[in-house]
């Protein structure tokens, strides 16, 4: 495996960064305060091609590979997580599970919306008793003619209340367990379908957190994505890749906690000399940045096995645990080195603090992560 750049990943890396700078950096305090999604940007990240980052040309998308996918959200996600997080969840979710399951009918119909800018999507799988176990799902669905007649609902749906194309999992046959369940393509405006409560987070606040209901909604049996009962084994192929995705958003989150930090301690004078010239600064920094090349050499080894076409079960949730669990200790650490400008709004660190604890939780806990590992490891060996 060569995971020196292209000329074309470095072109790619630069833009994207120049992007953030422009568009999304002179707005995280703002966004962040108020928790709402900055909406003019959605089309700004669908005329980036940041909307159809995977996604085929011959449906609108960009068509990068999975490591280019890494890079975007590293680059995204060191200036603002929120935008990261909401990027992540639109394409990796919602757009790829209609790009890998969804009929061609299907893909010409949603997949150029989403991946143009029009809209945002969204994926709704969790619900109030269906967290990590993600087959205990409420949320039924009956046959009736040509329609099968969605209801429940759903809770810490990112993008919720903006999507106007949502794949959304329910019980068809509540006999069979696993096998019952399927997935559908929800549209915004079906009677019987709303948004629930907007979340209000301690991190990631711009980033839309919503409850979704259901009541009587009728969707066209037409929406059904594959066949009926194949929605578990569908979302737990999506949940894979997206792990890929979540570690390079946690990339991205200890890059711009550990450069900031690198930064300010340069800057930073005490007992008239930087801070950076402290054995204990100059430690945790040994220590933070070498677990960063750690974490993106694991990050890249699960997106290059995507881009050749392997399943990575194992190697996306190694990615996304030690990722995510160092997205969490890098932006502790910069808080510490930051000392009481650490806890200040005015110094970025604070909100790497607050954004990071989700990446251990989003897509599957660690402690999901070291099952899943541990599985693999014992029947592998």
């Amino acid at each position: 495996m060569d995971f020196l750049f292209t000329q074309e990943q470095e072109i790619l890396k630069d833009s994207i960064r120049n992007f953030a700078d422009k568009e999304i950096l002179p707005f995280v305090k703002e966004n962040d305060e108020k928790g709402k999604w900055p909406e003019e940007l959605t089309k700004k990240l669908g005329e980036m091609g940041l909307l159809g980052i995977v996604i085929p040309p011959e449906y609108s998308g960009a068509g990068y590979s999975n490591m280019d996918y890494v890079i975007i959200l590293e680059e995204i996600s060191k200036v603002d997580p929120s935008v990261g997080l909401v990027v992540a969840a639109h394409n990796s979710l919602c757009s790829n599970h209609l790009n890998l399951f969804g009929s061609e009918e299907q893909k010409k119909k949603y997949l150029t919306r989403l991946a143009s800018g029009q809209t945002l999507g969204a994926w709704a799988l969790t619900e109030a008793e269906a967290g990590s176990d993600a087959a205990a799902l409420k949320a039924k669905a009956r046959k009736e003619g040509d329609y099968w007649v969605l209801n429940g609902s759903k809770l810490f749906i990112t993008n919720g209340s903006l999507a106007e194309i949502l794949v959304v999992m329910a019980v068809t046959d509540p006999e069979n367990k696993r096998k019952g369940i399927s997935a559908f393509i929800l549209e915004k405006g079906m009677e019987g379908f709303k948004p629930g409560k907007k979340e209000d987070k301690l991190g990631v606040r711009s980033a839309d957190t919503s409850e979704l209901i259901f009541e009587d909604v009728k969707v066209p049996a037409e929406n059904i994505i594959g066949k009926e009962g194949d929605g578990y084994k569908q979302a737990m192929a999506i949940l894979d890749g997206g792990r890929v995705s979540i570690a390079g958003f946690s990339l991205g989150i200890a890059a711009g906690a550990l450069e900031s930090s690198l930064k300010y301690a340069k800057e930073r004078s005490q007992f008239d000399q930087p801070i950076a010239n402290f054995q204990a600064i100059q430690w945790m920094l040994a220590d933070g940045f070498t677990e960063l090349e750690a974490a993106r050499l694991l990050t890249y080894r699960a997106a290059f096995l995507e881009d050749q076409g392997k399943k990575v079960p194992k190697e996306s949730a190694m990615a996304k645990l030690f990722s995510s669990e160092l997205a969490v200790k890098a932006s502790s650490m910069a808080v510490q080195i930051f000392g009481g400008y650490g806890f200040i709004k005015d110094y970025p660190v604070e909100k790497f603090y607050r954004d990071s604890k989700l990446a251990t939780i989003g897509e599957g806990t660690s402690e999901i992560q070291r099952w899943i590992i541990a599985q693999k490891v014992l029947s592998e060996y």
